[in-house]
């Protein structure tokens, strides 16, 4: 890929993405803690903070809050995170939240037989309600400058008006050059009440002719694109990967102007063990991260996030192909053992995890 230099850019990476405020009743339930853990969490944001809190590259976010103190809360959290700021939209508040009100995410991590459980309250959010015209694409891409650009489904299944932002954002990027991957990120709950997968299929197929790098899973393509996997009828403890090598050379062949397409491979025996690998499609071959069998997971939400920003940390500092996929499977793994959405993983973890390094304390 033709991926511009730091020089000439004065951002790595930027994400467009709703970012929400998680609420982890930690070993407790959701329906009866009195208490909760807060931090931040978005699939196109996550990418954007692993890469700058693990990865130590200059990132940013496109997103809109609104200017209460909730929304200053979550500003602080962002700010943690290290990712800036600047093209946030902020909105009045109106005192109640009747015409926006902030995202909040509710997220029980799973345990044993019990899968994880998140319940959202996202409506009305200010993210939903941006519109094509709201953000200087011109301003970020050509005058400031950015090597990668990332977006998803997530966003995109938030309203219509979310959809064709993201319609316009992709084609700016890749007018002005820009490398821009899409994670499908499929949500039943998002695009129930906007035409279900019909109407997924309907944008993403839009938006896939102005996409470089398409990310996903096994559900993601099949529901987001339209595309089956023969084989696959109880998770990936059955998946023929040869099968679903098929199903990405059918992508490809459809959508020339993908670069790479990737896909992490999970069995989730139980909440906390998992088999977790990934396939990645570059150059006409095929790159596979060897399999991690009954990987025990704390968390898995942000897990797919955090391959990403790792597959994409190889990408932007000239990894090969193997190695793209290695960090990104490696930091999805570590990611998923520290609570909420996001990375506490450092690049030497990750380094360690992708040479086999074992779980010894480190003194």
């Amino acid at each position: 890929m033709n991926i511009k230099s730091q020089d000439e850019c004065q951002w790595d990476q930027v994400s467009l993405g709703e970012i929400m405020l998680r609420f982890d009743p930690g070993e407790g339930r959701t329906r009866t803690t009195r208490n909760f853990r807060v931090s931040e969490g978005g699939g196109e944001y996550n990418v954007a903070r692993g890469l700058r809190r693990c990865f130590d590259l200059r990132t940013g976010v496109v997103t809109s809050i609104v200017d209460n103190e909730i929304g200053r809360l979550l500003e602080d959290c962002i700010l943690q995170g290290g990712v800036d700021t600047s093209f946030v939209q902020w909105v009045p508040f109106d005192g109640i939240g009747r015409a926006s009100r902030n995202a909040l995410n509710f997220v029980e991590r799973g345990f044993g037989v019990r899968a994880a459980k998140g319940v959202s309250d996202r409506a009305h959010s200010p993210s939903s309600q941006l519109k094509p015209g709201d953000i200087d694409w011109n301003g970020l891409f050509n005058e400031q400058g950015v090597r990668w650009f990332h977006c998803g489904g997530i966003f995109a299944g938030l309203s219509e008006t979310a959809a064709a932002v993201a319609q316009e954002a992709v084609q700016a990027a890749n007018a002005a050059g820009t490398i821009v991957s899409y994670d499908l990120n499929y949500r039943p709950s998002l695009w129930k009440d906007f035409g279900g997968q019909e109407r997924a299929q309907e944008v993403n197929r839009a938006l896939a002719p102005y996409i470089d790098v398409m990310l996903g899973n096994e559900e993601d393509f099949s529901a987001s694109l339209g595309y089956a996997v023969e084989g696959v009828d109880a998770g990936f403890s059955k998946l023929d990967t040869t099968n679903f090598k098929n199903m990405i050379t059918t992508v490809v062949s459809e959508h020339p102007n993908l670069k790479v397409v990737a896909t992490t491979l999970r069995n989730a025996k139980t909440a906390t063990i998992n088999d977790w690998g990934a396939i990645l499609y570059y150059d006409e071959d095929f790159y596979d991260a060897p399999m991690r069998h009954d990987l025990e997971i704390l968390d898995r939400v942000g897990g797919g996030d955090s391959f990403a920003s790792g597959l994409i940390y190889g990408f932007l500092t000239d990894a090969t192909p193997q190695e793209c996929v290695d960090y990104g499977a490696a930091h999805g793994a570590l990611a998923m053992t520290t609570p909420g959405d996001t990375t506490m993983a450092t690049l030497d973890e990750v380094q360690a995890v992708m040479k086999g390094g074992g779980a010894r304390v480190a003194r």
